[in-house]
């Protein structure tokens, strides 16, 4: 018996039913079954069926002769369903990555409750994506799980079936069916929230709803959307079958209102001569299931003006209001259009002003990764700066979302604020690892230090001038314009020096002094360790693989290229997998159903604290394995799909002639590397030792001192510390060493070199 069964039902939706499929096929919880039912679809989309079928066996193809909609076709899918719980999915959405593990991992933490709701996001085809905007319904308040008395907002979510996982013997016990109809989801949406026993709620996004331009069944001009009123039938019918859910009829008549109002103001679903016979009956439909006890609203405001007026079946009335009602969302929206216009063109002014004053000789502004927070080189330098240079104030641009990783006595600038435009225009330093506002203009006397956030593979900046597929719609003059305020470009190697100096032509001056975010490799001790392991959950004696996979930028989306639940099956209860996700995703902090030996940590701050935790890093092409070198611990490369990596992104030279550790070319193959303890072996050492002499020269745990007394200090006659040479760096043991080693402490303080990154 799997722990899902996916159903969806597929009706003239060939363009989207791959994207669909692949995205249940490809979670990293594989726990389940896929049923999928070809609704009589006239075009290819049984073709796609069968295709998935055949090379999946948890897929069952269903061929409905004829279609019947997406009702009976979910009904056709239920009697084949064997699953705990049962997810719908339309043929033209999709799950989000990592969301059936999401979902048993919330059913697991609330009991198996009788639903679990979840979020979804609209997507749209210019590639916009927006949260459901009642998303604050889902939010953990009170019990773990709950009854629909407790949390009666939920009866205001959008009436979908896909939002949801609905325990399959829940559904038998109340007899749930779809009935036909362009409405389903109504008379199967309301009955199972009234019935269930047990409620629970998970806050995050696990369906991509994908908003089509045309050819949607709700967005068809047609009488068949007096079907909504069968369903309200059928919804009423089911609280008189059930005389205990009777206290439910007066929320579910002013939902019905509601719906059956919405449907009438949609100006593309009734044909302009049935709108009046529409509006008939929705009067009829008031007084028929109007309850007694029922006290509509008063009628100064507008949901009660809204039913008296279909009370009254004043439909010219309706027709007004409504015109008044889109009237007045025309004005606030010009209201606020223009209260924008005039806050910016005094935010403009604010800093034409503000630049007229003198610079602030001790105010440094920092910023990293899109004002994400307080993380990579910008942070370990910002540390080292109030430490050796405490006269020198420091504010960090970021927003509210990230304010908790700002340190005691940081500043925190909101992006665009009239506090921010003040420091822009008289701070002094800058310090970054990514573009600076569009409108900023350098003054005289500032001074801009870039740190980038890693050491670079892939091709960057004018260098990704051919490759179209990465550069996408770069603007290269942008890049140029952002490279000429940089006045100091950090390096970590000669290697990082020619390619910055190449990429980004520019009159900075090259600051070869390594990376600051990576001096905790050198300063960390084994208590430092052994604690950030216990933390992780890691067993102090399991061998921690760190995966850390790369950005794709010819693919849409986060894609595993690993099925890392099978790798930590297959090394056994000795191993412990770590799954960090680029940057550029977040799949969440989940640990798999009944596999305790796999972390997902992409959600952690610390990537540093992850590969003090770790015995070995396991990744494709990210920088990560350049600082990971620092630590002087096995890197293993896979490298699978290396030559479309290549010929997509570009490459500054050949990863698998010059790797940092063993390298394996397939799923088995890197498997067999781990099993066998070859990772740790003389070979993996001798490819290391090469790679750290050609791109670790510096990063000696001095590097933010030398960015601070280069930068902040230059004139107050301090000198830079010398590199310390590689054979005399003295990294942060090995989790695997630290039983034979005694809690030896190394130089410098630790509490500043675990700022989060």
């Amino acid at each position: 018996m799997p722990r899902f069964s996916v159903i969806v039902p597929a009706y003239k939706v060939q363009a989207y039913l791959h994207a669909c499929l692949e995205s249940v096929t490809t979670q990293s919880f594989t726990d389940f079954e896929l049923i999928v039912v070809n609704d009589g679809s006239p075009d290819g989309s049984g073709d796609i069926i069968d295709e998935f079928a055949d090379r999946d066996r948890r897929i069952t193809a269903i061929h409905l002769p004829e279609n019947v909609g997406p009702g009976h076709a979910r009904n056709a899918g239920l009697t084949r369903a064997t699953g705990d719980y049962l997810l719908f999915l339309d043929g033209d959405d999709s799950l989000a990555p990592g969301s059936l593990l999401a979902i048993t991992d919330r059913l697991k933490e609330t009991g198996g409750p009788d639903i679990l709701v979840f979020d979804y996001e609209r997507t749209y085809w210019n590639g916009e994506a927006r949260r459901n905007g009642l998303a604050g319904h889902l939010s953990q308040t009170g019990p773990e799980t709950f009854t629909l008395g407790d949390r009666p907002e939920l009866l205001q979510l959008l009436t979908v079936v896909w939002n949801k996982a609905y325990r399959r013997e829940f559904t038998e016990r109340v007899d749930l069916t779809f009935p036909p109809g362009y409405y389903e989801a109504t008379a199967w949406t309301y009955p199972a929230l009234l019935a269930a026993g047990t409620v629970a709620v998970l806050d995050q996004v696990c369906v991509r709803y994908r908003q089509r331009r045309r050819g949607t069944v709700l967005g068809t001009t047609s009488r068949r959307h007096f079907d909504i009123f069968k369903q309200y039938d059928r919804v009423f019918a089911f609280l008189d079958d059930h005389p205990r859910l009777e206290h439910w009829r007066p929320a579910l008549f002013r939902r019905m209102l509601d719906h059956l109002t919405t449907v009438y103001n949609s100006p593309d679903r009734l044909p302009r001569s049935s709108r009046a016979d529409y509006f008939k009956r929705c009067r009829a439909y008031y007084r028929r299931h109007r309850p007694r006890a029922f006290r509509a609203p008063t009628p100064f405001g507008q949901a009660g003006l809204r039913y008296l007026l279909v009370r009254l079946g004043a439909r010219r009335a309706f027709q007004a209001l409504g015109g008044v009602h889109r009237t007045r969302l025309r004005a606030q929206a010009r209201v606020a259009a223009r209260y924008g216009r005039i806050r910016e063109a005094a935010l403009r002014l604010h800093y034409r002003l503000q630049r007229r004053r003198a610079l602030d000789q001790d105010l440094t502004v920092f910023a990293a990764y899109g004002n994400r927070g307080y993380v990579c080189n910008p942070a370990a330098i910002e540390t080292r700066l109030r430490e050796l240079a405490p006269h020198i104030r420091t504010a960090w641009v970021t927003t509210p979302e990230h304010a908790h990783t700002l340190p005691p006595g940081v500043r925190r600038l909101q992006p665009g604020s009239a506090a921010y435009w003040t420091a822009m225009a008289r701070a002094k330093y800058l310090v970054t690892n990514d573009d600076l506002h569009p409108r900023y203009t350098k003054r005289a006397g500032q001074l801009t230090l870039q740190t980038h956030h890693g050491t670079p593979l892939k091709h960057m900046g004018l260098d990704l001038r051919d490759f179209p597929a990465a550069a996408k719609s770069t603007d290269f003059e942008h890049v140029l314009a952002q490279a000429d305020l940089w006045d100091y470009n950090l390096s970590s190697s000669r290697h990082s020096s020619l390619t910055w100096e190449r990429a980004y032509p520019s009159g900075f001056t090259t600051l070869e002094y390594g990376q600051p975010r990576n001096d905790v490799y050198q300063r960390a001790t084994t208590d430092d360790v052994l604690r950030i392991r216990a933390e992780l959950g890691i067993p102090r004696d399991s061998t921690a693989v760190l995966y850390a996979p790369t950005h794709r930028d010819y693919r849409a989306g986060f894609h595993a290229d690993l099925d890392v639940e099978r790798i930590a099956r297959e090394l056994g209860p000795g191993f412990t997998v770590l799954m960090r996700t680029h940057h550029l995703y977040d799949t969440g902090a989940q640990h798999a159903a009944g596999q305790p030996a796999f972390l997902d940590v992409s959600r952690h701050p610390s990537v540093e604290q992850l590969c003090l935790a770790s015995d070995v890093l396991l990744t494709d092409y990210s920088s990560l394995m350049f600082d990971y070198a620092n630590l002087d611990r096995p890197i293993v490369i896979h490298a699978e799909d290396w030559e479309v990596y290549r010929a997509s992104r570009g490459a500054y030279f050949d990863i698998t002639a010059h790797p940092p550790g063993l390298l394996a070319r397939s799923e088995d193959e890197l498997i067999d590397i781990l099993a066998t303890d070859a990772w740790r072996g003389p070979r993996s050492a001798q490819l290391r030792a090469a790679f750290r002499e050609r791109f670790c020269p510096y990063d000696d745990g001095y590097a933010a001192e030398r960015v601070v007394r280069r930068l902040f200090l230059e004139n107050r006659g301090d000198t830079l510390p010398s590199v310390i040479p590689l054979q005399d760096r003295r990294p942060a043991p090995a989790p695997g060493h630290v039983r034979a080693l005694s809690s030896r402490p190394h130089t410098g303080s630790l509490s500043a070199s675990l700022a989060p990154s």
